[in-house]
Protein backbone atom coordinates (compact mmCIF):
# COMPACT_ATOMS: atom_id res chain seq x y z
CA UNK A 1 0.00 0.00 0.00
CA UNK A 2 1.02 3.57 -0.68
CA UNK A 3 -0.09 6.61 1.26
CA UNK A 4 -1.17 9.67 -0.76
CA UNK A 5 -2.52 13.08 0.20
CA UNK A 6 -5.45 14.68 -1.59
CA UNK A 7 -7.04 18.09 -1.24
CA UNK A 8 -10.83 17.99 -1.01
CA UNK A 9 -13.42 20.62 -0.11
CA UNK A 10 -15.60 20.22 2.97
CA UNK A 11 -18.77 19.45 1.01
CA UNK A 12 -17.15 16.59 -0.92
CA UNK A 13 -15.49 15.29 2.25
CA UNK A 14 -18.94 15.13 3.84
CA UNK A 15 -20.07 13.02 0.88
CA UNK A 16 -17.13 10.63 1.39
CA UNK A 17 -17.89 10.39 5.10
CA UNK A 18 -21.60 9.76 4.44
CA UNK A 19 -20.75 7.06 1.89
CA UNK A 20 -18.30 5.42 4.31
CA UNK A 21 -20.93 5.41 7.08
CA UNK A 22 -23.79 4.22 4.86
CA UNK A 23 -21.83 1.33 3.38
CA UNK A 24 -20.01 0.43 6.59
CA UNK A 25 -16.47 1.11 5.38
CA UNK A 26 -13.83 1.03 8.08
CA UNK A 27 -12.19 4.20 6.72
CA UNK A 28 -12.34 6.97 4.14
CA UNK A 29 -9.51 5.23 2.34
CA UNK A 30 -11.56 2.08 1.82
CA UNK A 31 -14.52 4.11 0.54
CA UNK A 32 -12.31 5.93 -1.96
CA UNK A 33 -10.58 2.69 -3.04
CA UNK A 34 -14.01 1.14 -3.67
CA UNK A 35 -15.10 4.15 -5.76
CA UNK A 36 -11.92 3.88 -7.81
CA UNK A 37 -12.45 0.14 -8.34
CA UNK A 38 -16.03 0.78 -9.51
CA UNK A 39 -14.92 3.50 -11.93
CA UNK A 40 -12.18 1.25 -13.31
CA UNK A 41 -14.68 -1.55 -13.92
CA UNK A 42 -17.19 0.84 -15.50
CA UNK A 43 -14.67 2.30 -17.96
CA UNK A 44 -13.31 -1.15 -18.87
CA UNK A 45 -16.80 -2.38 -19.85
CA UNK A 46 -16.53 -1.18 -23.46
CA UNK A 47 -13.39 -1.87 -25.49
CA UNK A 48 -11.97 1.27 -27.16
CA UNK A 49 -12.90 0.14 -30.70
CA UNK A 50 -16.51 -0.76 -29.81
CA UNK A 51 -19.06 1.47 -31.55
CA UNK A 52 -21.39 3.13 -29.08
CA UNK A 53 -23.95 5.82 -28.48
CA UNK A 54 -23.54 7.91 -25.37
CA UNK A 55 -24.73 10.81 -23.31
CA UNK A 56 -22.30 13.10 -21.56
CA UNK A 57 -23.83 15.43 -19.01
CA UNK A 58 -21.95 17.94 -16.91
CA UNK A 59 -22.54 20.97 -14.72
CA UNK A 60 -20.01 23.76 -14.86
CA UNK A 61 -19.37 27.27 -13.61
CA UNK A 62 -19.86 29.45 -16.67
CA UNK A 63 -17.74 32.22 -15.11
CA UNK A 64 -14.66 29.99 -14.65
CA UNK A 65 -11.81 31.54 -16.59
CA UNK A 66 -11.98 30.58 -20.29
CA UNK A 67 -13.95 27.42 -19.48
CA UNK A 68 -16.91 28.09 -21.80
CA UNK A 69 -14.51 28.85 -24.67
CA UNK A 70 -12.46 25.69 -23.96
CA UNK A 71 -15.60 23.54 -23.79
CA UNK A 72 -16.83 24.92 -27.11
CA UNK A 73 -13.40 24.30 -28.65
CA UNK A 74 -13.47 20.65 -27.48
CA UNK A 75 -16.92 20.18 -28.99
CA UNK A 76 -15.83 21.71 -32.30
CA UNK A 77 -12.63 19.62 -32.36
CA UNK A 78 -14.75 16.48 -31.99
CA UNK A 79 -17.77 17.43 -34.11
CA UNK A 80 -17.69 13.97 -35.71
CA UNK A 81 -18.82 12.44 -32.38
CA UNK A 82 -21.69 14.84 -31.80
CA UNK A 83 -25.32 14.06 -32.57
CA UNK A 84 -26.91 16.89 -30.56
CA UNK A 85 -26.43 18.97 -27.44
CA UNK A 86 -28.57 20.76 -24.89
CA UNK A 87 -27.47 23.77 -22.84
CA UNK A 88 -29.44 24.80 -19.73
CA UNK A 89 -28.83 27.82 -17.47
CA UNK A 90 -29.41 26.44 -13.96
CA UNK A 91 -28.77 29.63 -11.99
CA UNK A 92 -26.56 32.74 -12.13
CA UNK A 93 -23.37 30.66 -11.98
CA UNK A 94 -24.09 27.16 -13.25
CA UNK A 95 -24.87 25.62 -16.62
CA UNK A 96 -25.84 22.06 -17.47
CA UNK A 97 -24.83 20.63 -20.81
CA UNK A 98 -25.94 17.29 -22.21
CA UNK A 99 -24.28 15.96 -25.34
CA UNK A 100 -25.59 13.00 -27.34
CA UNK A 101 -22.61 11.26 -28.93
CA UNK A 102 -21.80 8.36 -31.24
CA UNK A 103 -18.50 6.81 -32.24
CA UNK A 104 -15.90 4.40 -31.00
CA UNK A 105 -15.96 4.01 -27.22
CA UNK A 106 -12.32 5.07 -26.88
CA UNK A 107 -12.87 8.32 -28.79
CA UNK A 108 -16.05 9.07 -26.85
CA UNK A 109 -14.29 8.42 -23.53
CA UNK A 110 -11.29 10.61 -24.50
CA UNK A 111 -13.65 13.44 -25.48
CA UNK A 112 -15.59 13.10 -22.22
CA UNK A 113 -12.37 13.13 -20.21
CA UNK A 114 -11.11 16.24 -22.04
CA UNK A 115 -14.38 18.06 -21.37
CA UNK A 116 -14.88 17.06 -17.73
CA UNK A 117 -11.29 17.43 -16.51
CA UNK A 118 -11.43 21.22 -16.83
CA UNK A 119 -11.35 23.33 -13.70
CA UNK A 120 -14.87 24.59 -13.10
CA UNK A 121 -16.64 21.40 -14.22
CA UNK A 122 -18.29 20.31 -10.98
CA UNK A 123 -20.37 17.24 -11.80
CA UNK A 124 -20.36 14.89 -14.76
CA UNK A 125 -21.60 11.55 -15.98
CA UNK A 126 -20.90 9.55 -19.11
CA UNK A 127 -23.32 6.80 -20.07
CA UNK A 128 -22.24 4.61 -23.00
CA UNK A 129 -24.29 1.94 -24.75
CA UNK A 130 -22.76 -0.49 -27.26
CA UNK A 131 -24.22 0.00 -30.73
CA UNK A 132 -24.01 -1.29 -34.26
CA UNK A 133 -23.72 1.49 -36.85
CA UNK A 134 -25.01 0.82 -40.36
CA UNK A 135 -24.89 3.11 -43.40
CA UNK A 136 -28.14 2.70 -45.32
CA UNK A 137 -29.87 3.93 -48.43
CA UNK A 138 -33.66 3.96 -48.35
CA UNK A 139 -36.48 5.38 -50.38
CA UNK A 140 -38.94 6.85 -47.88
CA UNK A 141 -41.25 8.21 -50.59
CA UNK A 142 -39.18 11.28 -51.42
CA UNK A 143 -36.41 9.51 -53.31
CA UNK A 144 -33.45 7.52 -52.11
CA UNK A 145 -31.59 9.02 -49.18
CA UNK A 146 -28.33 7.96 -47.61
CA UNK A 147 -28.27 8.00 -43.81
CA UNK A 148 -27.00 6.18 -40.77
CA UNK A 149 -28.89 3.66 -38.64
CA UNK A 150 -27.74 3.02 -35.09
CA UNK A 151 -28.85 -0.22 -33.47
CA UNK A 152 -28.34 -0.14 -29.71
Amino acid sequence: MHRITITIDEELLAVVDALAAAKGYASRSEAIRDLLRAETARTAALAPATPCVATLSYVYDHAARDLARRLAAEHHAHHDLSIASLHVHLDHDSCLEVAALRGQAGAVRRFADAVTAGRGVRHHALHMVPARVENAVHDHGAGATKHTHIHA
